[in-house]
């Protein structure tokens, strides 16, 4: 089943009168949503009781969690210590999807680490490998580590890259943030040719099965000469990209990915925008 949802809480949800994140899942069955990030960008904190409620409330209403990793992990640091504590909020993250009942978990790569692309690209594997060994170790091995392309150009996170971690292990998802790509592209990730052929990458490099499952961010970003600036809305019509083209090639290849809105505090309305041209798309 194709998903659609917000990362994190809109500037609605509060508007709206709603207290808890745990009340997340009523609010986006509103709007017809069917995913949702939960954010531990700094830091891992989920109590037992949030994460029950939470994890009832998406049962009863057919949400499907994620959990975004803390943003602090550095696959490729050039400390080791950085590294292993890189392992340890991995399984952190894990640890929590499990209680909310998901199992995706979104993974930035980190800097460079004063390295080359290719060394980082070799180290940051090696710290994935080692991050799954211990996900097995603990119970943890149905939990999916999904690896995002990153927006800044000095980030470790090319397609390129995040497709070599994904080849670490088969059960590897990545996590394909369309926004980020056009920005470190200067906007050559916006086309109905440039979607096309990124689909078809990920389908040679994976195999259709786990490629038509990918996870993804798509938000309109501003861009500078160095990649990501800030995120914007769906109303922006300078920077893009635009979901559209995206939505009727999705339609048209009948591939079940998760998309995850990450606009500027307009996230669910916008995740709802995808979900409307997506099902236009697949009439």
């Amino acid at each position: 089943m194709i998903r659609f949802g917000p990362a994190g809480n809109c500037e609605a949800f509060a508007a709206a009168g709603y207290k808890s994140t745990a009340q997340m899942p009523a609010f986006l069955a509103g709007y017809g949503l069917n995913a949702y990030e939960y954010q531990c960008g700094r830091g891992v904190r989920l109590s037992d009781a949030t994460a029950e409620t939470l994890r009832k409330g998406a049962e009863e209403h057919g949400i499907q969690l994620s959990l975004h990793a803390p943003y602090f992990i550095s696959l490729a640091s050039d400390d080791p210590q950085k590294r292993v504590n890189s392992i340890r909020y991995i399984l952190d993250s894990a640890e929590a999807v499990t209680r909310l009942g998901g199992d995706r978990i979104v993974v930035h790569p980190g800097g460079l680490g004063g390295l080359s692309r290719e060394e980082a690209t070799a180290l940051a594997c090696e710290t994935l490998g080692r991050a799954q060994q211990a996900l097995d170790e603990n119970g943890l091995s149905a939990v999916r580590i999904c690896p995002e392309t990153m927006g800044k150009i000095g980030q470790l996170g090319t397609l390129d890259e995040v497709l070599t971690m994904c080849r670490v292990d088969e059960r590897f998802l990545p996590t394909v943030d369309f926004g980020h790509l056009n920005s470190r592209t200067h906007g050559e990730m916006s086309t109905p040719a440039q979607f096309a052929a990124l689909l078809d990458r990920l389908e040679n490099e994976l195999g259709q099965e786990r490629a038509s499952q990918f996870h993804s961010h798509f938000s309109k970003i501003e861009y500078t000469a160095g990649g990501e600036k800030r995120h914007l809305t769906f109303e922006d019509t300078v920077f893009g990209p635009d979901p559209a083209p995206l939505m009727a090639l999705i339609a048209e290849r009948g591939w079940t990915p998760t998309f995850i809105c990450e606009s500027a505090g307009t996230q669910t309305a916008d995740a709802a925008a995808m979900q409307r041209l997506w099902l236009q798309a697949a009439k």
